[in-house]
């Protein structure tokens, strides 16, 4: 089940922190909970998803894309995402999670977040392709812009991310069908 009750209490936390700049990096910390385990006891892959919802959306309000969500009637979407696993997370550790605007292009924004543990290491690590949406039609990034107000142009997106969203791009869609 998806995490709203911890959800909630991020929003609510989050509510009255100041607001970021187009460049900051929103710091959250977070627990592994035993139903957030897989059969091994270490945090599920897909729950990880979850948990890094619990940082991006805080980030999204804090940056101010949320007024802009309201007075347009926007939602958000992720439209593709990519995550490297590389340290067990078990139950009851806790989390700090960074999360981070890395740049847009003419229809995505792009998302960089991170789990590190107590000790300094990186566990996970994922990028994420988002989008604004209305009537089910994609919001050109430079309509965000304007209506939040930016005045800054978008960074050099990382090469790394530039080739595997492009890659991604030129995979057939749908898949064959077997």
């Amino acid at each position: 089940m998806y995490p709203f009750i911890r959800l909630a209490k991020e929003l609510l936390k989050f509510r009255k922190a100041p607001r970021l700049g187009m460049w900051d990096v929103h710091v959250s910390h977070h627990r592994i909970w035993p139903w957030d385990l897989d059969m091994l006891m270490e945090l599920n892959n897909g729950r990880t998803l979850s948990i890094f919802d619990l940082g991006r959306i805080p980030f999204a309000m804090r940056a101010g894309l949320f007024k802009a969500l309201r007075s347009r009637k926007w939602s958000l979407s992720v439209a593709g995402s990519v995550v490297r696993y590389r340290k067990r997370l078990t139950n009851l550790q806790r989390i700090e999670m960074q999360s981070r605007l890395l740049g847009w292009d003419a229809r995505f924004i792009y998302l960089e977040q991170s789990m590190w543990t107590a000790d300094g290491a990186c566990a996970n690590h994922g990028i994420f392709r988002t989008a604004l949406v209305s009537n089910r039609r994609m919001v050109p990034t430079a309509d965000i812009v304007a209506e939040m107000g930016l005045t800054d142009s978008s960074r050099h997106l990382p090469d790394w991310v530039a080739e595997m969203f492009a890659a991604d791009d030129r995979r057939p869609w749908p898949p064959e069908r077997v």
